[in-house]
């Protein structure tokens, strides 16, 4: 008996050695949005190359902020709470300001520049900032957005003068107001109700929240991100850097070469999403509207005036950064 006793304590050592093994290997992504959304598309395509590797690692993907609150994330990222999320960094921009940076206006031309700009010196230095929160970039990643009027195109700062106006983040409320809007801060969920109401007269969001909010039924005018865009958004797929190194060296070549693959396709997609919502606008009986490459310099100098002085005014190297990311040709 005495015998089996110890066989019966061997096994259970051992099933319970194996499944903190396992565990280690079990790798939590967390992100806000739908199965359907591109940025869960990404973080799936991660999850199945890593899972096609044979590396002993899977990917467990929380979407529908089932496991954190959006702007919740980053915290537990840094502490090793989470291991993985697909994040907008500037959600995080109450912690480290630099990020605001992230979501700036004319700061991105087009999805090309939004590329160069995750391969410069200036994102060498953001991801630096990450890792003092023990955080990591694994794929790099820009959307784009644009402008609704209800009664008029928005392709240059003196359009929007006087209109009622949502913006997109609190840089784009300092530039549109110091062109002579008139600002109402909102949810993206809440602008088909507010134009329907008369409450607003023009917003500016995501080409994807253009079409899933069905935008196109309250305004008569839709300027998409085109050649130039105003509103770009810097939202990778980030990993706790000490949870990365933990694993080992083919493990982390198989999360390497999925993140590889995984941004090749979130920059076509991105620019597809662009283009899908200008058809959407356009079938619906929407004009559209494109900005020029002159309108989008009158945007960055009023920028220049209201968004970037006050970031360089609240961030102690905020200068230098904002001076990275405007070398990016």
């Amino acid at each position: 008996m005495k015998k089996n006793l110890m066989t019966a304590a061997a096994a259970v050592a051992l099933i319970v050695a194996g499944s903190a093994i396992s565990a280690q290997d079990v790798l939590r992504l967390s992100h806000q949005w739908s199965t359907q959304d591109i940025r869960n598309q990404v973080a799936q395509i991660v999850a199945d190359e890593v899972a096609a590797a044979g590396v002993d690692l899977e990917i467990q993907i929380f979407g529908s902020k089932s496991l954190f609150k959006p702007r919740e994330q980053y915290t537990p990222l840094s502490r090793g709470q989470l291991d993985m999320t697909v994040l907008p960094l500037s959600y995080a921009g109450g912690q480290r300001p630099e990020y605001n940076l992230t979501l700036m206006p004319g700061l991105v031309k087009n999805h090309e520049h939004a590329a160069r700009l995750s391969a410069s010196p200036f994102m060498e230095a953001l991801e630096e900032i990450m890792a003092e929160d023990d955080v990591m970039v694994l794929v790099h990643g820009y959307l784009a957005g644009g402008f609704a009027g209800k009664d008029r195109c928005i392709t240059s700062p003196d359009d929007v003068v006087g209109l009622q106006t949502r913006a997109a983040g609190k840089a784009f409320e300092q530039m549109l107001a110091g062109a002579g809007a008139s600002i109402a801060s909102m949810a993206s969920s809440e602008i088909y109700t507010a134009m329907q109401t008369g409450v607003l007269n023009a917003a500016n969001t995501s080409s994807s929240s253009f079409v899933s909010f069905r935008i196109y039924e309250q305004v008569s005018c839709y300027t998409p991100a085109g050649d130039v865009a105003l509103w770009f958004m810097y939202q990778p797929l980030l990993m706790n850097k000490s949870r990365f190194e933990g694993l080992n060296a083919d493990q982390q070549a198989a999360l390497l070469a999925a993140a590889e693959i995984a941004e090749a396709y979130y920059l076509e997609e991105a620019k597809k999403q662009d283009a899908a919502s200008t058809e959407v606008f356009r079938a619906a009986g929407v004009e559209i509207a494109e900005m020029t490459a002159e309108d989008f310099e009158a945007w960055r100098a009023l920028a220049q005036i209201t968004s970037y002085a006050t970031f360089v005014a609240e961030v102690p190297n905020g200068q230098a950064l904002l001076d990275m990311a405007l070398a990016v040709e």
